[in-house]
């Protein structure tokens, strides 16, 4: 797929058919990876990858198209700083034409140049009326000045639809985990009636003070109670 025109009747073509893929998409790494292909066939880029938010913690590197957006992703993370903080933090589009004479994160911008990558552009992925902050699409290549003006629209288009697949993908996942969890604990409260005979509110509090008393996830009690059928030690 050669570069997209984003005035022209293929970018609605494509982006039906990117649309469909993120739909059939099983699970959010097939979604993600979905995207970063997608941005290798329709823009100016030699490697993409996605960086996706997570509350409270390391931004997940969660597709990447070559090992260099590792590398690239990895040193901004480990510092703090550089267009992919800035996107993932004010979600703010940040396009770098040449790594080697940027300044604004002079420190990283020459490491990146030494791993052969000269141009950069970050598209923040957000949802919601607020724009909450879903993670990161980056683009790059080793040509100077490699992203024009139809690039970035392309790359907003697909910034779009990723955010919506990705935001849907990581729901789709809370909410198995949550299913999955309701399961566990109604398989341990089940071995606690069955041994006790007690009644499924005795049941669950049981379940729910073990959980306190050490500190331990609910749903990691009742798994220790499957897997065991002896519940944790309070000083463990």
């Amino acid at each position: 797929m050669p570069t997209i025109d984003p005035a022209g009747e293929e970018a609605a073509a494509a982006f039906a058919r990117l649309a469909v893929e993120l739909h059939d998409a099983d699970g959010l790494d097939e979604t993600v990876e979905a995207v970063v292909q997608f941005a290798l066939q329709a823009l100016s880029c030699s490697y993409a990858g996605v960086t996706l938010y997570s509350h409270g913690a390391r931004p997940e590197v969660a597709a990447v198209t070559d090992s260099v957006v590792g590398d690239v992703y990895n040193l901004q993370i480990d510092a703090g700083a550089g267009p992919l903080m800035e996107a993932l933090r004010n979600q703010n589009t940040v396009l770098i034409r040449d790594t080697g004479t940027d300044d604004r994160w002079p420190d990283w911008a020459e490491k990146v140049a030494g791993l052969g990558v000269r141009s950069v552009l970050d598209v923040p992925l957000a949802v919601g009326s607020g724009g909450r902050s879903v993670g990161v699409l980056g683009l790059y290549s080793p040509d100077l000045d490699a992203f024009d003006a139809d690039d970035e629209a392309i790359a907003h288009i697909l910034a779009r639809h990723a955010s919506v697949a990705v935001a849907t993908a990581r729901q789709e996942e809370t909410m198995a985990r949550a299913v999955d969890a309701r399961k566990l604990v109604g398989q341990a409260m089940g071995i606690l009636m069955e041994r006790y005979g007690l009644d499924e509110d005795r049941a669950f509090a049981i379940l729910k003070r073990y959980s306190q008393d050490t500190n331990t996830k609910l749903r990691d009690v009742a798994q220790q109670l499957v897997d065991t059928r002896r519940l944790p030690r309070p000083n463990q």
